[in-house]
């Protein structure tokens, strides 16, 4: 089973949007399991106080009630899963343009959504 590392940008996107292949991601990828970082989920209830944000945070937080968090600690989300994946690997899902770069850059392996579909996007230097 991979063990994917959800970034918040990604979560909003997959709580609030229909994806597409999200019931066959399985077959497509091999079997997953998406994994909410603390930060991650820190940073999601800060956004739901934000009166712009508060819907698609609030119905984020419910759609990944049931998700496996764990703890990687940091103060800043972005970094902290740069910093998880160099010490413990992973992929990490995201459709942060800059956090993909970063990712990819470190060999890294992303998971994102394009077209409402997720789609698997190799690391830097691999064809």
């Amino acid at each position: 089973m991979v063990k994917v590392i959800c970034d918040t940008s990604f979560l909003i996107h997959l709580a609030n949007h229909r994806i597409k292949n999200l019931a066959t991601l399985d077959t497509d990828i091999g079997e997953i399991q998406f994994l909410v970082p603390d930060i991650v989920l820190a940073e999601l209830k800060n956004l739901a106080k934000k009166e712009e944000k508060t819907k698609e945070a609030t119905n984020t937080i419910h759609y990944i009630k049931n998700w496996q968090t764990i703890k990687i600690g940091g103060s800043f989300a972005d970094d902290s899963i740069l910093y998880y994946v160099k010490d413990v690997g992973g992929v990490i899902a995201t459709i942060d343009k800059a956090l993909k770069y970063k990712i990819k850059n470190h060999g890294g392996s992303v998971i994102s959504i394009a077209n409402n579909r997720i789609v698997l996007e190799a690391s830097k230097g691999l064809t």
